[in-house]
């Protein structure tokens, strides 16, 4: 029972203090980001677009009631009337209030493609909202990129401060046997203390920092970041194929495409059949309904063919406009990629320059470590004094930050540049 108690806790341990890397955070953050909601939804709204669409093939059914009054109707001539009446028939004529309830039935059955190039449309401007929300997701990696690089400089920094701290501390206590001996002056106690309580002091600012940006990083990826893992510097070819910019642009261009098709189709003939029925009066047979004024049902089917010529009065400058729209996306993207493509010098200068002065920094620490040793064996033998000793300290401390800046700094260049051609 004990071991698996032991094997239990190791386990849980290990869980808790397990590092979260860059790449982690980054697929966090965006299942976080309230953003990525829009994805279905947008997915949804295009679906039911598309079943709307279609369902423009069912047969289209309108119903409609209405009674009128007119000032004049239909009736037979005076004379003709008189004749009537004197073969003993009464033609009343038809009366000027009339009504009626009917029903229209229309079905296409040949539309030259209009509603295809509907569906087609909606669909594709499904993709573009996708394709939308997708490069504006992008962008979270940029800022989860700058949280967590800042998070690991300032963990670097607390590290050197507790080197220092660790220092000070092993001179303050070489410094109280030697002042309890009579060989050092109680000044110079103090003033290792003083600096030392002031390392101290920057070191609880350092881990106020961390703890805020530390809250932030979490609540940014809805995950409970306490240990981050640095990453391993990397090598990045120069593409940017992959962004979700130049998806968004040939979205853009399909649907324009899309649109263009659907121009055609306005030109095109529609065909299509109907059925009209009613209950009213008056009917279709006009003379019956002028001898007696009785409601009756009444229908008419048929086939019909109609063309809408006034589409062509457009059509030169709509074909004219989807081409422009066409240009104006081709320039953006050649923008995007000018753009890109200094951001990427940019950022590949920079890692060189940053890898130039880290082989720098190798050489720097070492003699400044040299020189800090060689001030503590000074002060041991009463060469130097004491404010020698710390600022050799000092010395080492900025060149050793000075190198933890310069490889993260050049390790947030590398993985901008990673993200910059979506690798």
């Amino acid at each position: 029972m004990k071991k698996i108690m032991i094997t239990l806790a190791l386990i849980m341990m290990t869980t808790i203090s397990q590092a979260q890397t860059l790449g982690e955070c980054q697929q966090a953050a965006e299942k976080n980001y309230p953003l990525i909601k829009q994805y279905g939804l947008i997915a949804k709204t295009t679906q039911l677009t598309v079943k709307n669409i279609q369902k423009a093939w069912l047969p289209q059914l309108t119903a409609s009631a209405q009674a009128t009054y007119q000032s004049a109707v239909t009736a037979w001539p005076e004379r003709m009337q008189t004749m009537y009446q004197q073969m003993g028939l009464n033609m009343k004529g038809l009366s000027k209030d009339q009504y009626k309830i009917g029903v229209d039935l229309q079905q296409t059955v040949y539309d030259g493609g209009s509603i295809s190039n509907q569906r087609n449309i909606a669909q594709q401007e499904g993709k573009v909202q996708e394709a939308q929300t997708e490069a504006n997701l992008y962008q979270v990696r940029q800022r989860v990129n700058e949280m967590y690089f800042s998070l690991l400089l300032l963990n670097e920094q607390i590290q050197l401060n507790e080197d220092v701290k660790t220092l000070l501390l092993s001179s303050e206590n070489k410094l109280s046997a030697m002042v309890k001996g009579g060989t050092a002056a109680t000044s110079d106690l103090d003033n290792v203390r003083a600096e030392r309580l002031s390392v101290e002091q920057q070191n609880e600012s350092l881990k106020q920092q961390k703890q805020m940006l530390q809250r932030m990083l979490s609540v940014f990826c809805g995950i409970e970041v306490n240990n981050i893992h640095k990453p391993e510097p990397i090598q990045v070819t120069s593409s940017a194929s992959n962004r979700p910019e130049m998806r968004l642009y040939d979205s853009q261009l399909k649907l324009t495409e899309a649109k263009e098709k659907a121009l055609d189709t306005q030109l095109r003939p529609k065909l299509g059949l109907f059925a009209q029925g009613y209950y009213g009066y008056p009917g279709l047979n006009m003379f019956e309904d002028m001898m007696n004024r009785k409601w009756s049902l009444n229908g008419i089917v048929g086939i019909k063919l109609s063309w809408n010529v006034s589409a062509l009065y457009t059509h030169k400058n709509d074909k004219a406009r989807l081409s422009a729209q066409r240009e104006m996306i081709e320039n953006a993207r050649e923008v995007f990629l000018f753009n890109n493509k200094m951001e990427e010098i940019q950022q590949s200068e920079n890692i060189s320059r940053y890898q130039t002065m880290i082989k720098s920094d190798d050489e720097i620490i070492v003699l400044r470590t040299n020189v800090r040793k060689a001030a503590e064996s000074k002060l041991a033998h009463g060469i130097i004094d004491i404010n020698s000793l710390l600022r050799e300290i000092s010395n080492e401390n900025a060149a050793k930050t000075q190198q933890t800046i310069h490889e993260i700094d050049m390790l947030k260049e590398m993985y901008h540049l990673k993200y910059t051609n979506n690798e």
